[in-house]
C-alpha cells in the first residue's frame, strides 16, 4: 500500500470493528504465521502514540503483525529519537501515512497541568523531560478562561499537545518535509476517547 488515503481508511475501517467488537479474520490468522513476518514487514502506517496501557494501537485499530509501526512514549511527545524512528520506517518501507494519537484523560498532559498550576520540586528530572516537551502548547491554555474549568482544559490541552506533535512532525525533519511536498507522506493527528473506543482524526492536511 502506497496511497495514504487508503491508509487512512483503513485505520477508520479497523477502528470501527473494533468499537463494534469485531475482529478481522485476517488480522487473526496472521497471528498463526508469524513465522512468515521473520524476514519482512510491511507497514502501512506509523504511530506515534502515547505509552498508555489503555491504548494499544494494533487493538485499536484492528491490526495484525506487520501492519503497523508504533511508537509509544508518554504524551505522546516528539523527540529526536521519535523523529528518526518515523524517517527510518518512511525510508525503510515507503510508509505513506504518520499518525499521532492522543487520547482523552491524559495522565501526561494532566501532570503537565498540575505543574504548571503547582510546581514542585519533587518531580525527578526525567518526568520534567516529558512535561516540558508538552508545555510549550499547553501553557498558554493555562492563561485563558480555561482554567476555571479543569475538565475543558485537559480536553483542550490534549488536543494541542496532538497538534503541537503533528508541526514538529512535519517541520522538525527535512527528509519529512520533503515526503510532505513531493506528496509520499501525511501526517496527521487522532484522538482515542477512552469511553467510546472511538478514534477522531483531526488536521488531515
Amino acid at each position: 500500500m502506497n496511497d495514504a488515503r487508503e491508509a487512512l481508511q483503513r485505520l477508520k475501517a479497523g477502528n470501527q470493528r473494533f468499537v463494534s467488537g469485531v475482529r478481522a479474520i485476517d488480522n487473526m490468522t496472521k497471528q498463526m504465521q508469524r513465522a512468515e513476518f521473520v524476514e519482512r514487514q510491511t507497514p502501512f502506517a506509523v504511530i506515534l502514540g502515547c505509552s498508555d496501557s489503555r491504548v494499544p494501537a494494533e487493538i485499536v485499530f484492528d491490526q495484525g503483525l506487520g501492519d503497523l509501526f508504533v511508537i509509544r512514549v508518554a504524551g505522546n511527545i516528539v523527540a529526536p529519537s521519535q523523529i528518526g524512528s518515523v524517517e527510518f520506517v518512511v525510508a525503510k518501507f515507503a510508509t505513506p501515512l504518520v499518525v499521532v494519537l492522543g487520547h482523552s484523560l491524559c495522565g501526561a498532559v494532566s501532570a503537565t497541568i498540575d505543574e504548571l498550576q503547582k510546581p514542585s520540586a519533587d518531580t525527578s528530572r526525567n518526568v520534567l523531560s516529558i512535561v516540558n516537551r508538552i508545555r510549550p502548547s499547553v501553557e498558554p491554555l493555562c492563561l485563558t478562561e480555561l482554567k476555571n474549568d479543569p475538565a475543558q482544559l485537559l480536553s483542550a490541552a490534549i488536543r494541542a499537545n496532538i497538534l503541537a506533535a503533528v508541526n514538529q512532525l512535519r517541520h522538525g525533519s527535512q527528509m519529512l518535509e520533503a515526503c510532505l511536498e513531493s506528496q509520499k507522506l501525511r501526517i496527521v493527528g487522532a484522538e482515542y476517547c477512552l469511553a467510546s473506543g472511538i478514534v477522531e482524526f483531526f488536521d488531515e492536511g
